[in-house]
């Protein structure tokens, strides 16, 4: 948990431009877009039963329900700054093992499925929406060491979600719910074949599908100094990586909302200096965004 007081601590101090936001906790009836009522009754009144929470990994507590509607509400919250300003972020999120009806690995609610849902809604009654652009489009590309299993099974058979991922053939989740275009790594891959199967995925995503939005789970994971992520990624590859996924949404002109994912550093300095380099690129791309909305006609 500390990572993230020390993420937010340097951004403020490294990157001034930044203005953060205490996010709205996610109501009930949000997470109802997404996961089922008796799901969010249980977690909601800790009546979670004991192979649940092992499942999600925290024990239950108050400060772990707000903790879970936060990490929500800041998603959707970065979600409706993207359609304005083209870049925005949440600090934390990613949670991308739950599933409509449990949590898992640490992920008690969807962040971005449920964000995607009420995105979607709102776009729907949007009054100047044409009849066949009554769906937004969004793509989910997720960068995290482990694969969006959660997402995946949520959005299965939704033609308008595309899930990508590139993930660790062999980490968890040992049983991968099929998503629209998976990639799998092999345990100690490099930057050149990261960074290679990432160009060849965003062009299959390219060839299939035209989003409207992304979000992008930027786990620091993949790097090589991480506990759990079996990828020899450098500081240096994982920024290439994100200047990838960035370019790529800039080139279509596409809202882009960044939420953190995992990362769990030997060295706690180690991932936030993987997340620190991602908001870097993030600024330099919402400065492009900033340029390009203020040109003159």
């Amino acid at each position: 948990m500390g990572k993230y007081e020390l993420l937010r601590a340097r951004l403020a101090a490294e990157l001034p431009q930044l203005r953060t936001e205490l996010a709205p906790p996610v109501t009930d009836g949000e997470l109802a877009l997404v996961h089922t009522p008796a799901y969010i009754e249980a977690v909601l009144n800790g009546t979670l039963s004991a192979a649940a929470l092992r499942e999600i990994g925290f024990p239950w507590s108050p400060g772990m329900v707000e903790r879970a509607r936060r990490s929500s509400g800041a998603t959707i919250m970065a979600s409706r700054a993207a359609g304005l300003d083209g870049v925005s972020a949440n600090l934390a999120g990613g949670t991308h093992h739950a599933y409509r009806d449990k949590g898992s690995g640490f992920c008690v609610f969807n962040d971005v499925a449920v964000a995607t849902r009420l995105m979607q809604a709102e776009w729907a009654r949007g009054l100047a929406r044409s009849a066949q652009e009554r769906t937004l489009r969004v793509a989910v590309i997720d960068l995290d060491v482990h694969q969006g299993n959660g997402t995946a099974s949520i959005f299965q058979g939704d033609d308008s979600v595309f899930t990508l991922s590139l993930h660790g053939a062999r980490n968890f989740p040992f049983r991968k719910e099929p998503g629209d275009l998976d990639v799998d790594l092999p345990d100690g891959c490099g930057d050149d074949e990261y960074l290679h199967a990432l160009e060849q995925a965003l062009d299959e995503l390219a060839r299939r599908f035209e989003p409207q939005r992304v979000y992008y789970l930027a786990g620091a994971d993949p790097h090589e100094g991480d506990r759990l992520g079996r990828l020899k990624l450098s500081f240096d590859g994982l920024e290439a990586r994100d200047r990838r996924v960035f370019d790529w949404a800039w080139q279509r002109r596409v809202p882009l909302t960044l939420v953190m994912a995992g990362g769990y550093g030997h060295r706690m300095e180690d991932t936030v200096q993987v997340q620190m380099n991602t908001f870097a690129v993030a600024l330099s791309y919402w400065q492009t965004w900033q340029r390009w909305q203020n040109r003159s006609p």
